[in-house]
């Protein structure tokens, strides 16, 4: 039988088992391995045990083996570890974790005061991808009404996916142009997005997330791109895209409380443009007090809605917030309007994108 973790070391070596699973069924098995070190590091009172055994959170949810892993990874790309960079997945594309791993350890051991620095910051991830699986939501509205979006975003991190009218999305069996070079593509397993060619009219763009990075500041900039995983190459080129875009377009998010924002912006709707509320993979993470109130005021919302001021919630997040099984891994994609207050599934996927289901 199983032993449940019993002390922080068990409860922190239970989180790096579980979290490597994860990167290596989402395609980072560098970043796997690297994770497995770590849990190596932290049995034996090495660096790794120094920085997180007295960790006072929970490291799983606060992510503790990413913030590792991005400490790292901004190591390499800050400069403060060349050695390191010389052997990084992006310099060397023949390195392994055993590999890079005593110079790493090093790394670790002599900036630990750096690392803990870095180590108070939860991870952002700004996936770009989520926007192909939103993106039949956004098509359909586009179709279906005559009047301009005006986008909400909740959890937008430093705001990349502001701009996903603006990418370029490809799959085998589909594809639709964009004006940038930003190019989002996954494994789309059934029949194309209906209104593939809608015509997307946007007036207005606003995001918030409770620590927003400034994209405009180069180290809060680098921060971001550090969690990208380092071996995830086409990923990281398309993180860098998406960010030049934004850096260009100026976008900004507001620092807020993601309930309190958005009553505040749904109070000042502007008659005659559709108001769209979207999100993706954010509503797991706040209290359960303001999941429930994001719900309860969207729902509100959404009955005083009128043909002059309709309503949209736009998500992608996990099916057991909206009824599924409770442990089930699966987003799903979800549309409500009103005022006549449908409701439409597009499909499934994963955190990632990794691969997209059709409903």
């Amino acid at each position: 039988m199983t032993r449940e973790p019993t002390h922080k070391t068990d409860i922190i070596q239970a989180h790096f088992a579980e979290q490597a699973d994860w990167c290596k069924r989402l395609g980072s098995p560098f970043t796997a391995d690297l994770i497995g070190h770590f849990a190596k590091d932290l049995t034996s009172s090495g660096p790794v045990a120094s920085l997180v055994s007295n960790w006072s959170g929970d490291p799983r949810a606060d992510a503790l083996a990413l913030r590792l892993c991005a400490a790292l990874h901004g190591g390499v790309l800050s400069g403060l570890a060349p050695d390191l960079a010389h052997r990084y997945p992006a310099a060397d594309t023949t390195s392994s974790a055993a590999d890079i791993w005593p110079i790493a350890r090093g790394f670790l051991q002599s900036q630990m005061d750096w690392v803990s620095h870095y180590l108070k910051y939860p991870p952002q991830t700004n996936e770009t991808a989520r926007s192909i699986a939103l993106l039949p939501g956004f098509l359909k509205l586009s179709a279906e009404y005559d009047i301009p979006m005006s986008l909400l975003e909740l959890g937008a991190s430093a705001g990349l996916n502001q701009n996903w009218d603006q990418f370029g999305y490809t799959t085998d069996h589909w594809s639709r142009a964009g004006p940038s070079d930003v190019l989002i593509s996954t494994d789309w397993r059934g029949p194309p997005p209906e209104h593939i060619d809608a015509q997307v009219n946007i007036v207005r763009r606003a995001g918030c997330d409770i620590n927003p990075l400034d994209i405009h500041d180069d180290a809060e900039a680098l921060r971001l791109r550090s969690y990208v995983w380092p071996d995830q190459i086409a990923r990281l080129a398309r993180f860098d895209g998406a960010l030049k875009l934004a850096q260009r377009n100026g976008t900004r998010i507001d620092k807020a409380d993601a309930l309190d924002w958005l009553a505040e912006k749904l109070a000042t709707r502007t008659a005659g443009e559709l108001t769209v509320i979207y999100h993706s993979v954010f509503l797991q993470y706040p209290p359960r007090e303001t999941i429930a109130g994001i719900k309860q005021l969207i729902a509100k919302t959404g009955e005083s809605a009128t043909a002059e001021t309709p309503l949209a919630w736009l998500c992608c997040e996990p099916e057991a917030l909206f009824g599924g099984p409770a442990k089930s891994p699966r987003m799903i994609v979800r549309l409500q309007t009103w005022p006549h207050g449908t409701t439409n599934i597009f499909g499934s996927t994963d955190g990632h994108i990794t691969a997209f289901e059709p409903s």
